[in-house]
């Protein structure tokens, strides 16, 4: 159980460091992250499009 630990938190820091590296270089950008939020609760809130609620961030 203890080698599942390790391996998940190797992967864990990778993808951290992954992430801070994107943002450094600009390939991760503010705008970006507010599209993927909105097509996130677009996905997990789908029933609250249909009623014809508005899910834009900031629009």
């Amino acid at each position: 159980m203890t080698r599942w630990r390790w391996r998940t938190l190797v992967l864990l820091i990778y993808v951290v460091i992954g992430i801070y590296v994107a943002w450094v270089y600009d390939y991760i950008t503010p705008g970006l992250l507010r599209d993927v939020a909105e097509a996130l609760l677009a996905v997990f809130l789908w029933f609250l499009v249909l009623l014809g609620i508005d899910l834009h961030i900031g629009r």
